[in-house]
């Protein structure tokens, strides 16, 4: 795999300007040396390095294989050569690197042997031509490593940030979806409630002034509820969950409440309660229990008007809370249109809860809502 880490525009014509300029110094020494060699070669030498040399920027190996080719010829290809060996190693894996430097090394060598380096011998020339490249080396490699983890941390940090959008936007669903499931079930059970009241208002229109008086109090009263209760939602919904202090909501202990109101508006609601009382049941249970209480009158008011329906809780601490309703269905069609949902996201939110929810119609043809939650104190 070939890592493409060219350098930008302006550096690469930077680096040009100063390696042409390495060049023209050491040509200048070279010449002033002595006649080592022939001057036209170590002319041309130079020319051809200082042309290699975008050559080797956009094509590392194959520039630095050829730089070094010119070394075996001339000293004034020294600059361009160990450039191209440098910038090969920040630029391509360590393979294909490692052979530019080798061969770098091996122009050198061949490059002593018929015109050596004066003041030092052949060996120790060598020796320090190997050094330079292997640091040369090393320090490309390091290069390349240290891009590569910058790039790395910044690609993690522009997906950490697409991830915490991410997070922001399931966070404002849920909580959109929280709202929605809340709002269902405290508006329909009051609705249903207001629904009923003004039924019987309208179709006893003879009814003695008094009655009517007090199913519009009851109506008024309703609605003033209705409302109470969609700010207590809004209210908890937008409570610090990890707050003690903030609202609860309704609770189990609100289950006899909830049925004798359903009792006055008309529905013939048995309950058994077999709780043991001696400890109250979390916040979280208990709310689910009473939201499970509320959608099975709900539904029966709604789909079986006029029959009787009996509400059964039993349980105790360290043990499971069942909650049950049975009532015979109705052969007519129900009252008040439904959504067709509320089971739907009882039975979620009783999930979440850690219970279950099962719901049938049995064999004498009565329609039975049970949920079983773990009593958590």
């Amino acid at each position: 795999m070939t890592l493409d880490r060219r350098p930008p525009r302006a550096i690469a014509v930077i680096s040009t300007i100063a390696i042409t300029a390495l060049i023209g110094t050491t040509l200048w020494a070279t010449l002033s040396s002595g006649p080592v060699g022939p001057r036209w070669l170590d002319i041309a030498i130079a020319v051809a390095s200082a042309v290699l040399v975008p050559v080797a920027l956009r094509r590392p190996v194959a520039g630095g294989l050829l730089l070094s080719a010119l070394v075996i010829l001339s000293p004034v290809a020294t600059p361009a050569a160990t450039f191209a060996a440098l910038n090969a190693a920040r630029q391509r894996r360590f393979g294909p690197a490692l052979t530019v430097a080798v061969a770098g090394v091996v122009g050198h060598a061949l490059q002593g042997l018929w015109r050596p380096f004066g003041g030092l011998s052949y060996g120790w020339w060598l020796l320090l031509m190997a050094l330079a490249y292997a640091a040369l080396l090393g320090w490309g490699t390091w290069g390349q490593a240290r891009v590569a983890l910058m790039q790395s941390l910044v690609d993690r940090a522009r997906r950490a940030e697409a991830e915490q959008g991410r997070r922001v936007s399931e966070a404002r669903l849920a909580e959109r979806t929280l709202i929605a499931r809340e709002m269902h079930d405290v508006l329909a059970h009051r609705l249903s409630l207001l629904a009923t009241y003004a039924g019987a208002l309208e179709y006893r229109p003879d009814s003695p002034p008094e009655r009517l008086a007090a199913a519009a109090g009851i109506i008024r009263s309703g609605v003033h509820q209705a409302l109470d209760e969609l700010r207590e939602v809004i209210t908890v919904l937008r409570e610090d969950p990890a707050d003690p202090d903030g609202p609860a909501g309704p609770g189990l202990g609100d289950v006899g409440r909830l049925v004798d109101e359903a009792r006055e508006a008309g529905l013939a609601v048995g309950f058994d309660d077999r709780t043991d009382h001696s400890a109250e049941a979390t916040a979280v249970v208990g709310r689910t229990a009473y939201r499970v209480v509320q959608e099975g009158l709900t539904n029966a008011r709604k789909h079986a008007a006029g029959q009787p329906v009996t509400v059964t809780l039993a349980g105790s601490p360290g043990g499971e809370l069942t909650i049950e309703l049975h009532n015979p269905l109705s052969s007519g069609l129900p009252e008040l249109p439904g959504a067709g949902v509320g089971l739907i996201g009882l039975t979620e939110r009783v999930s979440l809860a850690g219970g279950q929810l099962d719901h049938e119609i049995d064999a004498d043809g009565e329609f039975r809502l049970r949920a079983r939650l773990p009593w958590r104190t």
